[in-house]
């Protein structure tokens, strides 16, 4: 019998889970997992749910993070580039993944990498839907479908819908996977991830 997907949720906005997107499914390819990516807003579950500021904006631990994220792209071997932007939203974006996914979630996987790169290599905002020309262009997306859709209420509530059942499900940033109920929060602890697969239980090596 098939075991079921893991949950990947994830929000463009964050570099930690472009990372994680770098690595997840082959992760789980290698235990023979397949992957459900699913949408969450950091902005809502780190400042709205919990009342924090965004993690960068805080002293000492801001410095952190940033440099955690250029060591971990540099071992896993991911391009990555910090942009530098303030301002910028990736709401649009998710939005966009949300009404892909529900017609060909490959090809909603696909436009949410190319928004990672767009983001954390290149450096480019994501903000609005003109600035996704040349990725959509490339991945065969009607980009007048999509910014028409992406304004309509219904995948303005379905995102809502998703990010409320993320909450529900226990996660409260991103990258977060459940792997057959066990939650594991940020890409540096895929490592413990990786023993869940191989094992399903916490016993020592």
């Amino acid at each position: 019998m098939s075991r079921p997907p893991l949950d990947f949720y994830f929000d463009v906005f964050s570099p930690f889970a472009y990372l994680a997107a770098a690595r997840i499914d082959a992760l789980a390819a290698r235990h023979g997992r397949t992957t459900d990516w699913k949408p969450i807003l950091v902005g809502v579950t780190v400042m709205k749910v919990m009342g924090m500021k965004p993690l960068p904006d805080y002293p000492l631990k801001g410095p952190y993070l940033a440099h955690d994220a250029q060591r971990l792209a540099k071992l896993w071997g991911v391009p990555y580039r910090p942009h530098g932007l303030r301002g910028h939203s990736s709401v649009k974006a998710m939005r966009a993944y949300v009404w892909l996914k529900a017609r060909d979630p490959q090809l909603a996987k696909d436009f949410a990498m190319a928004m990672f790169r767009k983001l954390w290599t290149k450096g480019e905002d994501i903000s609005a839907p003109q600035a996704w020309a040349g990725e959509t262009q490339a991945l065969g997306i009607d980009l007048a479908a999509l910014t028409a859709a992406i304004e309509g209420e219904d995948v303005k509530q379905a995102l809502q819908a998703d990010v409320a059942h993320a909450i529900a499900a226990g996660a409260f940033g991103a990258p977060f996977v459940v792997a057959d109920g066990e939650p594991f929060f940020g890409c540096d602890h895929f490592w413990m991830l990786d023993v869940w697969l191989e094992k399903g239980a916490w016993t020592p090596d």
